[in-house]
């Protein structure tokens, strides 16, 4: 396995991507355009989505292609940035042919980062409009990631999310991409170690080439929140001969603060998810006690596989492709 040119989305032929961000709100949207429309696939997953047009992505239906895709920040109010990337895309003269008009293909996903201490002190409309029509403008080949569009206001458990990117090339010549805006509720590290679970996912250490950690430690399966579990947020303190944090920005129950970072690759996304939310104060005993039977078979700490497949990587990332869309 090697990884594309540029280690982004747009190492796929036809995909350009563009941010547009607003650091008072702390929140932003990233928009990816497909020249040509490019046929898309969705799936859905957790108990609060938030989704725009995802429906017309069934197989059945008759649209076959969009535009463009759209990752948003705030909540439900960040599904009108499709509205101004749409927008934009009229104005380029793209969209489905209906009669003489042009209908832009957009469906869009968003994130939840309305409590991240941003001024959400908008007036009658949202600001995400305005926004996507600008990233729909800014898109290139080369793109900002880490606290960048949609990314601006994520975050985790421990620290900053952000927006990530990589891409692979297959042995057959295909490139594989994939685009992931991470803001778990729970943690990217193993316990309270600066060991990513991505680790095995690890190329030319781009998580500082810790690997993972030996002993495995006892506190891997201890969940966390990024809406805090009842205790001040853990502050990993790295050994003086160890390499620099990949991202430096960490969360504080006070707010949040923004410092200069290196997004998290795309390949780290869906492993983020591994974590439960279910020491959360939000949970009941009883609640805590239904999600330990029916969502987790075992809250025990995990054991890290003795080997993984190249093939593992490729898997991995499509996986992430369909989590973000």
């Amino acid at each position: 396995m090697q990884k594309g040119a540029r280690n982004l989305i747009t190492d796929v032929p036809g995909l350009l991507v563009g941010n547009a961000e607003d650091h008072h709100l702390k929140s932003g949207v990233t928009t990816v355009l497909c020249d040509p429309p490019a046929t898309a696939a969705v799936q859905v997953l957790g108990g609060a989505p938030g989704t725009r047009e995802t429906d017309l992505l069934a197989p059945h239906n008759m649209v076959q292609a969009v535009d463009a895709i759209v990752l948003s920040g705030g909540s439900a109010f960040g599904l009108d940035a499709a509205s101004g990337v749409q927008a934009a895309l009229r104005e380029m003269g793209r969209g489905f042919a209906v009669g003489p008009h042009r209908v832009p293909i957009v469906p869009a996903a968003i994130l939840f980062d309305l409590a991240n201490g941003g001024g959400k002190d908008w007036a009658r409309y949202a600001p995400y409009r305005e926004l996507g029509y600008e990233a729909a403008y800014a898109v290139s080949a080369d793109f900002v990631t880490g606290s960048s569009g949609a990314g601006t206001g994520a975050l985790t458990a421990t620290f900053k999310g952000g927006l990530g990117s990589a891409s692979t090339v297959l042995a057959n010549g295909i490139t594989v991409g994939a685009l992931v805006a991470v803001n778990a509720f729970g943690s990217a590290t193993v316990g309270e170690t600066r060991h990513f679970w991505a680790a095995p996912f690890e190329m030319e250490r781009e998580f500082g080439g810790l690997g993972q950690p030996s002993p495995w430690p006892a506190d891997a399966a201890t969940p966390g929140s990024s809406f805090g579990s009842g205790k001040s947020p853990r502050q990993t303190r790295p050994s003086p001969s160890s390499p620099p944090m990949r991202c430096s920005a960490k969360r504080r129950r006070s707010g949040w603060q923004s410092q200069p970072m290196t997004a998290f690759r795309a390949r780290s996304g869906p492993l983020i998810r591994r974590s439960t939310a279910i020491s959360s104060s939000r949970f009941r005993p009883a609640r805590v006690e239904k999600l330990r039977r029916f969502r987790i078979p075992s809250i025990s700490a995990p054991q890290p596989p003795p080997l993984w497949p190249a093939r593992s990587r490729a898997a991995f990332m499509t996986h992430a492709i369909q989590a973000t869309i």
